[in-house]
């Protein structure tokens, strides 16, 4: 069976939970007001593409490519994005709730994760160099064998990164985040 080429196509308001996305590559396409929520998007790519005002809730991702997509104003609570393809990941994370989702061992140098609540997302041995969370709020999130080179985190909160368990030589942190990098000493800081 031969995968489909879709390019610059607008989908709004589909239920893929119900009807599946076709198989294929989808190239600068937008999903606008699309549940896909519990869906199968595996192997199939997406290049350019935005996410606006989705339902991704545990959508399987396994081997799917995603290659410079936006995800804006989107549902995303258990997504497992280490299952996705390694090629040309990149990603941005704009205004989203992206709770219990899991970045385990991803490449994301430079991504930018802008005003999301990233409750107990796994970033356990990712390279996140030179990211920036702007805004975010990462409750619960793990950092461990974490690259935070370079990494933005000074308008974020809520954050606990062991420093000596994560590499964060040159990432910027608030006098206020301060506190997240020294919970495990028990201090008490006023």
């Amino acid at each position: 069976m031969e995968l489909q080429f879709i390019e610059d196509i607008k989908f709004e308001r589909k239920d893929f939970s119900k009807n599946k996305l076709d198989k294929g590559d989808y190239e600068s396409c937008t999903f606008s007001n699309c549940n896909f929520s519990n869906s199968d998007v595996s192997k199939i790519r997406f290049l350019e593409c935005q996410f606006i005002d989705c339902d991704l809730s545990l959508v399987n991702l396994h081997e799917t490519g995603l290659q410079e997509v936006t995800f804006k104003d989107c549902k995303m609570l258990g997504m497992r994005f280490d299952t996705c393809s390694d090629f040309a990941f990149s990603i941005k994370v704009d205004h989203c709730q992206l709770n219990h989702s899991s970045f385990f061992k991803k490449k994301l140098s430079k991504t930018v994760f802008t005003k999301s609540k990233l409750h107990e997302v796994d970033f356990t041995e990712c390279n996140l160099n030179t990211s920036v969370f702007e805004n975010c709020d990462l409750l619960n999130a793990v950092f461990k064998n974490t690259d935070l080179q370079n990494a933005d985190l000074r308008s974020s909160d809520n954050f606990i990164i062991d420093p000596e368990q994560n590499k964060i030589k040159g990432a910027k942190f608030s006098l206020e985040s301060v506190k997240g990098l020294l919970t495990k000493y028990n201090l008490i800081i006023e």
